[in-house]
């Protein structure tokens, strides 16, 4: 079996890291490694001078305030394609929060109506508050429940896309549809900080998996790890929050 290595491609760290999104980071490399697979992460930052797909298994956009959100927007702009066309290939993208409204066509800075890359054909109408919470998902994708942080006002629209899960607990995606967050192919965006992988390892290593998988197509399964104190803080927000336990 060939030595396996997973490249992670961290855009912009130094605008983009509200409410623990490095520990979003820090889960998926921890979960390689723990299982003998290498991790590795270049960051692009305000700095930086170009943005490179190559050899790319994992793209991380994190989240952040409007005026750093914008910022983003627009340095990402000339890639927009290369970044569709990643996407449409079956690379692994993850966009929380204002990653995630990145992804759409336009969400809103205030009162400023705002382009978004348009990867994902959805869009983050503007609220008049702020959703502001904890949040807990039933989801297809994971046995335990998915936990995580909600702060936003974005009112998110994803259309017939599926979502990353069923509100049991807080607002979601609008506050309407008791849907969160969004997939398509290979993308996972989500409203949720909190981090959110650390207390859902199971959502993490489906994560993995599909980046393992589409660069080794013999890639059987992940190895299990012990997961006893991420599952327990897993627990605690559900039963303190939604008042279930599955």
């Amino acid at each position: 079996m060939p030595e396996q290595t997973i490249h992670i491609l961290h855009l912009f760290p130094d605008l983009l890291n509200l409410y623990g999104d490095k520990g979003n980071l820090a889960a998926l490399c921890k979960r390689l490694t723990w299982r003998g697979i290498e991790a590795t992460v270049t960051t692009v930052t305000q700095d930086s001078k170009e943005l490179s797909l190559d050899d790319v298994d994992i793209v991380f956009l994190g989240g952040g305030s409007d005026r750093e959100q914008m910022t983003v927007a627009e340095r990402l702009m000339p890639y927009k394609q290369a970044l569709k066309d990643y996407v449409e290939q079956g690379g692994v993208l993850l966009g929380f929060c204002g990653g995630f409204e990145l992804l759409g066509t336009s969400w809103w800075a205030g009162d400023i109506q705002t382009d978004g890359l348009g990867i994902l054909d959805i869009h983050a109408e503007r609220g008049e508050q702020r959703f502001i919470g904890d949040v807990v998902l039933s989801s297809d994708w994971t046995e335990q429940p998915i936990c995580g942080f909600e702060n936003h006002p974005g009112r998110m629209q994803i259309g017939d896309y599926q979502p990353l899960g069923k509100v049991i607990a807080g607002h979601g995606n609008d506050g309407v549809s008791a849907l969160e967050g969004v997939l398509y192919k290979n993308v996972f965006a989500t409203y949720l900080h909190g981090p959110l992988l650390p207390k859902n390892p199971e959502l993490c290593d489906s994560i993995l998996t599909r980046a393992l998988t589409k660069k080794y197509p013999d890639f059987a399964e992940l190895s299990p790890l012990d997961d006893t104190l991420e599952l327990a803080a897993n627990r605690f927000i559900v039963q303190n929050f939604s008042g279930n336990e599955k």
